[in-house]
C-alpha cells in the first residue's frame, strides 16, 4: 500500500480538503458511525493536550473504534530519532522500531510533538513525525508539530458556518498577540496555509519582521494565492490592519530569530501587548468574526468583552476538531489497499 498520510494540508488537494470538509459536516449532524469498526488508532503525545486527547479518543470510540493514548518518556519508552546514533543515553528504542511495531498494532497513528525551541534550523525538519512517516506502514497523522493541519480544518469549517462556504475575497486578519512565553508557530503557519488555500484575502499582522514567519509557510501562502485567488499582504499597521475585516484571528508565536534566545525577545516582546485584540480593535472590522485555536490567556491575548461577544467563534471551532478528525479517520482508513500489512 502507498499510505497516505495526514501530516500537512498542503499534501490534500482542494477538492479532497471539500471532501473531508463535508464529511465532518455531516459527523456535526450525526455523530455516530461504524467507519472504525474493529480498528485502532495510537495517539502519541510528547506535549500536553487537551482538545486533542479528548477530541482524537472520543472520535475514535463515536465512530466504533479504539484508542490507544500513550506519553514517551512517561508512559512509554522514551524514542531516539537520529539514525545511526549510539544509544547510550536516556532514550531506550529507535523510531525505527517503534513506528514498525505500533503498525502491526493498530490502524492508525496520531502524533503530537512541538518543536525544541532552540534552533529553527533543526525544527523546521518536523524530525519526530517525519520518522513516523516514514517508517510507518499505516497512515500518521499530525496531531500539531510545526502545522496543526485538523485545526485548519476545524478553523476553516467554523468560518463557513458563519459566512457561508464561499469564503474567496474576504478579509482575514491573521494577527500576533502578546503572551509571556515563545510559543509554536504552528498554529499560525496553518491559518496562513488555510486562509490562502480558500482564496482569502489575507493580511498578516505583527509587530515587526522578526515575527514573520518561515519562508516556507510564507511561500506556501504565495503558491496558494496564485492557485485560488485572494491575495497576502504582511503589515505592522494595527489600524489599517483591522479596518474592514470579515475574521480576525489571534495567535501568539515566538520570533525565529530569536529561537534559544529568549532573553533577547523577551524585551521586543513585552514592548508589544498592544497588540492584545480588544472591543476597540474589533470596532474598525465589518462586523467581524473572532477566534483562537484555544487555550487563550484572556485580558493577555484578547479582552473579556471580545470572547464573550457573539462574534467570537472559537467554541464552534473547537467543538470542529471533534467532527473534522472523525472525517480524516475515516478517510484514511477508506483508502484503496488500506489494512495490508507490509
Amino acid at each position: 500500500m502507498n499510505t497516505k498520510h495526514f501530516l500537512s494540508t498542503q499534501d490534500w488537494s482542494r477538492s479532497e480538503l471539500d471532501t473531508l470538509l463535508d464529511q465532518a459536516r455531516a459527523f456535526r449532524e450525526s455523530r455516530l458511525g461504524d467507519q472504525l469498526a474493529g480498528k485502532a488508532i495510537a495517539l502519541l503525545f510528547f506535549n500536553p493536550s487537551m482538545r486533542t486527547r479528548t477530541s482524537f479518543e472520543l472520535g475514535a470510540h463515536q465512530l466504533g473504534g479504539k484508542a490507544i493514548v500513550l506519553a514517551p518518556g512517561k508512559d512509554a519508552w522514551p524514542i531516539e530519532f537520529e539514525v545511526g546514533s549510539v544509544m547510550d543515553g536516556e532514550t531506550e528504542e529507535h523510531i525505527a522500531e517503534v513506528a514498525r511495531v505500533l503498525s502491526r498494532y493498530v490502524d492508525l497513528i496520531g502524533v503530537r510533538a512541538f518543536p525544541k525551541f532552540q534552533d529553527w534550523s533543526v525544527d523546521r525538519e518536523d524530525t519526530v513525525i517525519q520518522a513516523f512517516a516514514r517508517y510507518s506502514t499505516v497512515p500518521v497523522i499530525n496531531m500539531e508539530t510545526i502545522t496543526h493541519p485538523c485545526q485548519e480544518l476545524a478553523h476553516i469549517m467554523a468560518l463557513q458556518q458563519h459566512l457561508g462556504t464561499e469564503l474567496k475575497g474576504r478579509k482575514y486578519v491573521l494577527t500576533w498577540t502578546y503572551h509571556p512565553k515563545p510559543l509554536n508557530t504552528a498554529v499560525a503557519n496553518s491559518a496562513l496555509q488555510i486562509a490562502t488555500r480558500y482564496g482569502m484575502d489575507v493580511t498578516l499582522l505583527c509587530p515587526s519582521g522578526a515575527y514573520l514567519l518561515d519562508p516556507r509557510y510564507m511561500d506556501f501562502a504565495r503558491e496558494n494565492v496564485a492557485a485560488n485567488g485572494g491575495s497576502l499582504r504582511v503589515s505592522h499597521d494595527i489600524e489599517s490592519a483591522y479596518r474592514d475585516a470579515d475574521v480576525v484571528y489571534a495567535k501568539s508565536w515566538g520570533a525565529i530569530p530569536f529561537f534559544g534566545r529568549w532573553d533577547e525577545e523577551r524585551q521586543i516582546r513585552e514592548g508589544n501587548k498592544h497588540f492584545i485584540v480588544d472591543e476597540a480593535k474589533m470596532a474598525l472590522t465589518n462586523h467581524g468574526l473572532f477566534s483562537h485555536c484555544l487555550p487563550l490567556r484572556r485580558n493577555v491575548k484578547a479582552t473579556d468583552a471580545v470572547m464573550d461577544s457573539p462574534s467570537c467563534i472559537a467554541i464552534d471551532e473547537a467543538e470542529n476538531r471533534l467532527h473534522v478528525q472523525k472525517a480524516i479517520m475515516a478517510a484514511l482508513v477508506a483508502q484503496p489497499g488500506f489494512g495490508i500489512r507490509e
